[in-house]
């Protein structure tokens, strides 16, 4: 089976994650998922695949085992993908292959649905290609079923020439990465027994994230005491405007809707609440250690001060790490799977774009349990969108980095 009809055969299965069921501690939130993980478990048998196991989560994992001599022992290296699709869109994906000649390109010409140049004009790019998309009414699932399929494809290919020499090499699919990353922090990264590792997840050829936030989340809780607004006067403390007027002491401009590139920020999320009683939601992001740890701070403080102000027990906060930059596990020596991966890249005549991630992925959370993963490119564009497409070559390419991540991995010892 070739890459692209491998792909398509895992967008038919649908497997949006559950918000509802995620937020009950289900997981998988949804039956797709386990649908998908025994699709691939079965593909994974037949490649020849060892130690395979799907939990009951529909965690898959599984290893192509050495074929280098016994003697010689080199780093177990690993691949991560997401079953799971965004729910901004829950409708089955009806994916189409389209050569691109320029221009827009008609999604669904009966409800006037179109992929335009004008407002996506890195489709110039891939002029020539043959580009996959959606009929404007659902995702694509290019987020992650793309990584599936070029970690598929990759495996597929070393087990088809078994001349490439190669270590133990692992792999892993796991549920719900988009609510919260939730199957990356059940995942054991001990058990699974791989020395790094990579997700594919995101962004478009050449791109490479190995750095994201540090994140944090926030709840302040703000406490009045009502009165009758008739006898009000020196005893109403309405707890709502203790919150507005906590909100208006954050730093000016440090905020999602002001930030880009390496910019950390304070996002006042959600308020609830009456005059009596407001809970404050906040999550905090920043790249550095010493920045992220400065802003949880400012906000300790900020809340301590204000409780002075206006009286014991007004104000509370909790504060709480979400998750870390990969770059913190990938410091110094511990650098050397961004070294294998610019190799990968320029043996591909792929140049390498490192970006910064302004979100959190499946790796930070298995950076920060020990098991350094930076992400590598599926070449897909405008996830968790109608308009979301993936050029075949970009596809491809993905899946012969896998290939040269591996080879290097095993010549390096």
């Amino acid at each position: 089976m070739n890459i692209v009809d491998r792909f398509l055969q895992y967008t038919r299965i649908n497997t949006t994650t559950s918000r509802e069921k995620g937020a009950a501690g289900i997981m998988p939130s949804s039956d797709g998922q386990m649908e998908l993980a025994r699709l691939i478990k079965s593909e994974l048998e037949a490649l020849g695949l060892v130690d395979i196991e799907l939990r009951d989560t529909a965690i898959l994992t599984a290893t192509l085992p050495s074929n280098l001599p016994a003697d010689q022992k080199v780093k177990t290296v690993s691949f991560f993908a997401h079953l799971d699709t965004s729910a901004e869109q829950t409708n089955d994906t009806k994916a189409k292959i389209v050569g691109y000649e320029g221009g827009d390109i008609c999604l669904n010409e009966a409800q006037g649905i179109t992929l335009k140049l004008a407002e996506f004009p890195e489709l110039a790019n891939y002029i020539g290609d043959d580009i996959l998309v959606t009929d404007g009414n659902s995702l694509l699932g290019a987020d992650d079923k793309a990584a599936i399929a070029a970690i598929m494809d990759a495996v597929r290919h070393l087990v088809a020439n078994p001349h490439i020499l190669h270590g133990d090499v692992k792999v892993a699919f796991v549920p719900d990465e988009e609510q919260g990353l939730r199957g990356a922090k059940a995942f054991d990264v001990e058990a699974f027994g791989a020395d790094f590792g990579y997700t594919l997840d995101c962004c478009g050829i050449g791109e490479f994230v190995h750095e994201n936030w540090n994140a944090g989340d926030v709840v302040v809780t703000f406490t009045g005491q009502s009165a009758h607004p008739m006898s009000a006067k020196g005893k109403l403390k309405n707890s709502l405007l203790m919150a507005h007027k906590f909100i208006s002491m954050l730093p000016e401009g440090e905020a999602p809707q002001y930030t880009e590139g390496t910019e950390g920020y304070y996002w006042v999320k959600e308020m609830s609440g009456n005059s009596v009683k407001t809970v404050l939601k906040m999550d905090v992001r920043d790249f550095t250690k010493d920045g992220y740890q400065d802003r949880m701070n400012f906000l300790k403080n900020l809340a301590e001060s204000c409780c002075a102000l206006w009286g014991e027990g007004s104000v509370s906060i909790t504060l709480a790490d979400r998750y870390e930059n990969v770059a913190n596990s990938l410091e110094g020596d511990a650098g050397f799977p961004i070294d294998i991966a610019k190799l990968a890249y320029a043996r591909n005549d792929i140049e390498m774009k490192a970006i910064p991630m302004r979100g959190g992925y499946d790796g930070a959370v298995l950076s920060q349990k020990g098991l350094p993963c930076p992400n590598i490119f599926t070449g897909a564009h405008n996830f968790h969108s109608i308009y979301e497409y993936l050029p075949v070559k970009s596809l491809k390419a993905a899946s012969a980095v896998v290939v040269e991540v591996i080879k290097i991995t095993a010549e390096r010892g």
